[in-house]
């Protein structure tokens, strides 16, 4: 049911129902839904301290296209995307 509001204990409704339909269980889902919006899910020194070429290595296992045309910052944002 998108757009269902879940309470004031999900912080973000749209987030939860995407990770539930895709399988997660509504503990993860919740979890998830709620980092992100605090903003504490994308923990932004993992990927900005690894080298441009370690990221191209993990882009292409996860299958990003149009990585050899990317920079750093395009990696990483692909990355965290994904």
């Amino acid at each position: 049911m998108p757009g269902r509001d879940h309470g004031p204990q999900i912080k973000n409704d749209a987030l939860y129902e995407k990770l539930r339909g895709d399988g997660a269980s509504k503990e993860k889902a919740a979890r998830i839904a709620n980092a992100r919006e605090a903003g504490t899910l994308d923990h932004k020194g993992r990927l900005d301290s690894r080298s441009k070429q370690d990221l191209y290595d993990e882009a292409r296992e996860i299958g990003i296209e149009g990585r050899s045309k990317m920079d750093k910052e395009a990696l990483i944002d692909a990355i965290r995307h994904h």
